[in-house]
C-alpha cells in the first residue's frame, strides 16, 4: 500500500496544517513558539554557574531545602526522639509536627509505643524458639521457673509479662538491654512474692494477689532505673509442684479434697440435726410450760374451792355439813346400778331367795 506524505488526509493533527502539529494556522503559531525558545536561550546563555551571584543563589536555595528537611511528624502511637551530634537532647516529643536540626546535625527516631511486648519467664513459647506462632510447642526453663516457697516448698512458676515504653528516650538510653532487663527484674520480683506465700495459697486462691503485687512491685523498681517501661499485666500461666513429686501431691491434693467434702457433709447434717433438734426442744418447752399453767390453774381453783367451803362452814356449819354429806352420797350412789333395802323391818318382807342380779339384768334389757 502507498502512501502519500503531502495527502492531507494522513495528518494527525487536522487538515490546513500540513505536518504542523498545533492545528490549522499553524505558521504564525510555529514562528512564536520558535521566537519564544530562541528568547529563553538567549537569556540564559548569559548565565553562569560560576558566577558569585549564582553561586550565592545555589546556596541559599540548597540551605533552604536543607532546612526543610528539618521537619518531621510524630504518628499518635510514637514519641519523637530528638539527637543532636548523636547525643540525647533529654527531649521526647508528643505525636504531631515538629522541627529540629536536620541531618547531620540532628536527628529524629519515632519508635513505636503503643506496642504491648512480651517476655515469658520460666518456659520459652513457639514463637521465642523460632517456631510458627499457630503451633504450641513450647519448652519449660527450670532455671528460671523453680521457686521456693515460704513454707519451704518448690512451685514451679511460669509467668508471662506484658508491657509497653512510656517514654522512649529513657527506654532507649537509659538502659543498655531493655528486654533483658525486664526478663530478670519479673524473675527477681516473683521470687520475692513467692518466698513469702504458701503453697497452697499459690495454688489455689493467691494467682490474682500474686500478679497484682508482682506488678506494682516490678514498676517501682523500673521507675527507679528511670526505663521508660509500663508494665501492663503479669499473667501466671502455671503453679505447679515440681514433676518429681507432682503425683505424691496430687495424691495429697486428693486427700485434702476429701476431707473438705466429708467436713461439707458433716456441716450439712449439722445443719439438718440441729435446727429439728431445737424445734423439737422448743416444742416440749412449750408444752411443759402449758402443763405448768394447767396445774398450777387447777390447784389454784381446788384451794379456791376449799377455801369458799371453809368460809361457808364458818358461816353456816349444819348447813355446810349437810351440803357436804348430799354432794358426797351423789358422787357415791352416781354411776352403777344399786339396790337399797332398808333395814328399818329387819330384812322382813324381802324374800331370803329373791334373784336380785336377775332383775338388775333385767332392769338394764328394759
Amino acid at each position: 500500500m502507498n502512501y502519500n506524505k503531502n495527502n492531507n488526509d494522513n495528518n494527525p493533527w487536522g487538515s490546513g496544517g500540513g505536518n504542523n502539529p498545533w492545528g490549522s494556522g499553524g505558521g504564525s503559531n510555529n514562528m512564536d513558539f520558535e521566537d519564544s525558545i530562541k528568547k529563553a536561550r538567549e537569556k540564559f546563555s548569559g548565565f553562569k554557574i560560576g558566577g558569585p551571584r549564582n553561586f550565592s543563589l545555589i546556596i541559599l536555595v540548597a540551605l533552604l531545602i536543607w532546612l526543610a528537611t528539618g521537619f518531621y511528624r510524630v504518628e499518635p502511637d510514637e514519641q519523637g526522639i530528638e539527637l543532636l551530634f548523636g547525643k540525647w537532647n533529654q527531649n521526647t516529643t508528643q505525636p504531631g509536627l515538629h522541627y529540629f536540626f536536620p541531618t547531620p546535625i540532628g536527628q529524629t527516631i519515632t519508635p513505636k509505643v503503643e506496642v504491648i511486648r512480651k517476655i515469658n519467664v520460666g518456659f520459652r513459647a513457639a514463637s521465642d524458639l523460632g517456631f510458627s506462632s499457630n503451633t504450641n510447642a513450647e519448652r519449660k526453663v527450670i532455671e528460671e521457673s523453680l521457686m521456693l516457697t515460704g513454707d519451704q516448698n518448690i512451685a514451679d512458676t511460669r509467668f508471662t509479662v506484658l508491657y509497653k515504653i512510656k517514654d522512649a528516650g529513657n527506654f532507649l538510653f537509659k538502659l543498655r538491654n531493655p528486654e533483658l532487663t525486664v526478663k530478670d527484674m519479673a524473675e527477681s520480683v516473683m521470687r520475692e512474692i513467692v518466698g513469702q506465700r504458701d503453697l497452697q495459697f499459690l495454688l489455689t486462691e493467691g494467682r490474682q494477689e500474686v500478679e497484682q503485687d508482682v506488678r506494682n512491685l516490678l514498676q517501682d523498681i523500673l521507675d527507679s532505673y528511670e526505663s521508660g517501661i509500663l508494665i501492663q499485666s503479669i499473667q501466671l500461666q502455671s503453679v505447679d509442684p515440681p514433676d518429681q513429686v507432682i503425683d505424691a501431691f496430687d495424691e495429697v491434693q486428693r486427700a485434702r479434697q476429701d476431707k473438705e467434702r466429708l467436713v461439707n457433709e458433716a456441716n450439712s447434717y449439722l445443719n439438718k440435726i440441729v435446727p429439728n433438734a431445737r424445734g423439737e426442744a422448743a416444742k416440749l418447752i412449750e408444752e411443759a410450760r402449758a402443763y405448768k399453767e394447767q396445774v398450777v390453774k387447777q390447784a389454784e381453783g381446788v384451794a379456791q374451792n376449799f377455801i369458799d367451803v371453809y368460809n361457808s362452814y364458818t358461816e353456816a356449819p349444819e348447813v355446810t355439813k349437810r351440803r357436804i354429806l348430799l354432794e358426797t352420797l351423789g358422787e357415791v350412789l352416781e354411776g352403777p346400778n344399786k339396790i337399797i333395802l332398808d333395814d328399818s323391818g329387819n330384812g322382813q318382807g324381802v324374800v331370803p331367795y329373791l334373784p336380785l342380779n336377775e332383775l338388775k339384768n333385767n332392769k338394764v334389757n328394759n
